[in-house]
């Protein structure tokens, strides 16, 4: 595809910026930009502020090359050339490369999943969340108090003197599925696991 160039009027800073990124990266401007417009939604780049034109204090002094007046001093906005295929307008440019800034400086984290991805793993969260409820025991309402309760909570028949190594994969097992900080994760349920263990580990042989 045929590339363009585009200039960019930009505060100095934004430019100065996204040029120490681009040397930084051994990569271009354009390069900066690109990756953005390419791997993010457009809702995602047109929601984000545009970074803007420079205010009218905001000037760079250059010398001129050619014409008449080659070799004159002449004051302009300061500007980014930026190379990019046709069909982009320059606010949508200068957003992309705000956004790169913004994700350099850690102030932005762009997620790159498709929505319909996020609602299958969504759904599959609740599918398994709705699953571990209905194949979990029924949580004690009145706590563990006893040792017939340790045994219930992790799942021992009534009967069963388990050791420590079995008391400790047994809990590590429940555990990983049960802990708050997972995807199905029950506060009460961890504590009562807790709870059985304190009770069942000083009787294990």
């Amino acid at each position: 595809m045929k590339k363009i160039s585009y200039t960019i009027s930009c505060a100095a800073r934004f430019r100065d910026d996204i040029m120490a990124l681009a040397s930084r990266r051994h990569v271009n401007p354009g390069d900066l930009a690109r990756s953005v417009l390419l791997m993010l939604p457009t809702e995602t780049i047109d929601g984000f502020d545009d970074p803007g034109e420079p205010d009218d204090r905001d000037r760079e002094t250059i010398t001129l090359k050619s014409g008449p007046a080659a070799g004159k001093l002449w004051q302009r906005k300061p500007r980014l050339q930026v190379r990019l295929p046709a069909g982009f307008d320059t606010t949508t440019i200068r957003k992309a490369l705000g956004l790169v800034l913004s994700m350099d400086k850690q102030q932005l984290i762009a997620r790159l999943e498709h929505p319909e991805m996020q609602a299958r793993r969504d759904a599959e969260a609740d599918r398994l969340r709705a699953a571990v409820q209905t194949l979990s025991l029924d949580i004690l309402e009145g706590g563990v108090q006893t040792h017939a309760d340790a045994l219930y909570v992790l799942g021992f028949h009534p009967s069963a003197r388990p050791d420590r190594s079995s008391l400790r994969m047994r809990f590590r097992m429940l555990a990983a599925i049960h802990h708050p900080d997972g995807d199905v994760g029950d506060h009460r349920r961890m504590a009562q696991l807790n709870a059985a263990m304190d009770i069942l580990r000083p009787s294990a042989a």
